[in-house]
């Protein structure tokens, strides 16, 4: 990432005003062809894990998911090969972890890390994550990371993004006071584009007060192969962290006065 280190990164060029939900942020569904422990994978081990929606538009309780009561619930939107994912559950067993990634060669390397080390706390939406968010009840999640998210870089696909307005209030509804919302984009024109939509959210706080709070990893990181190959390559992360608020404050309107 080419930003600096003693200001967060800017919004994108012409920042459109507020966005709905109506994208598609994810591209093709597989990729390389699938051997055959992966194909035996997502045929056994998935369907036990897969995180189905309850019909009828009821709402679905993440305790439901797991055989006994987990001490919190965290969510990993778009996890990639869910090397983050798996170090997470394996640290911390007393955890629920929903993992939403549509890639299936992806969910077959988190399957197969699951499998590997005997994880029991991971469930997985092989799905598109909108549904599954409008399906979770509020204040359910204790934490939601969106990590290294697709930046569509071109002008007209940044309508495709997964950040918007409408994206950042449901993540917010989901999150229980005090919850944490984690970004990290090795893209400083989607940091600056998520740290815009995100002032707008106010149910969301960024929780930074010094350039060191968005440029170090979080202090349980462990890191990912995409990460060092940004870092390689002379792309610098950023690390946002938001804040659910308690009670949230209005945005300050055009005139800097409260709305």
């Amino acid at each position: 990432m080419a930003g600096g280190d003693e200001s967060p990164p800017g919004p994108g060029e012409g920042d459109p005003p507020m966005e709905g939900p109506e994208r598609a942020f994810f591209g093709r569904r597989k990729g390389k062809r699938l051997r055959g422990g992966q194909e035996q994978r997502l045929a056994e081990l998935l369907p036990k894990l897969r995180v189905s929606l309850p019909p009828d538009g009821a709402r679905l309780d993440p305790a439901g998911l797991f055989p006994e009561q987990k001490r919190a619930y965290w969510l990993e939107i778009g996890f990639g090969g869910g090397e983050h994912l798996a170090a997470q559950a394996a640290r911390h067993p007393e955890i629920g972890f929903i993992g939403a990634e549509p890639f299936v060669n992806g969910v077959v390397k988190l399957l197969r890390a699951i499998d590997d080390q005997a994880l029991a706390n991971v469930r997985i939406r092989d799905e598109d994550v909108t549904a599954l968010l409008a399906a979770l009840p509020d204040a359910c999640l204790d934490r939601v990371y969106l990590l290294y998210p697709d930046p569509w870089p071109k002008r007209r696909q940044r309508k495709r993004r997964f950040v918007s307005d409408a994206s950042l209030a449901e993540i917010a509804r989901v999150l229980r006071p005090g919850g944490l919302f984690r970004f990290a984009s090795d893209i400083d024109d989607y940091a600056g584009w998520t740290l815009v939509r995100a002032a707008r959210c106010r149910a969301l706080r960024w929780n930074a007060a010094r350039a060191a709070d968005w440029t170090n990893p979080y202090p349980d990181w462990p890191g990912t192969r995409y990460e060092a190959k940004a870092v390689a390559a002379g792309r610098r992360p950023t690390y946002l962290e938001f804040v659910r608020e308690t009670h949230p404050v209005a945005a300050p309107d055009a005139a800097g006065s409260l709305a």
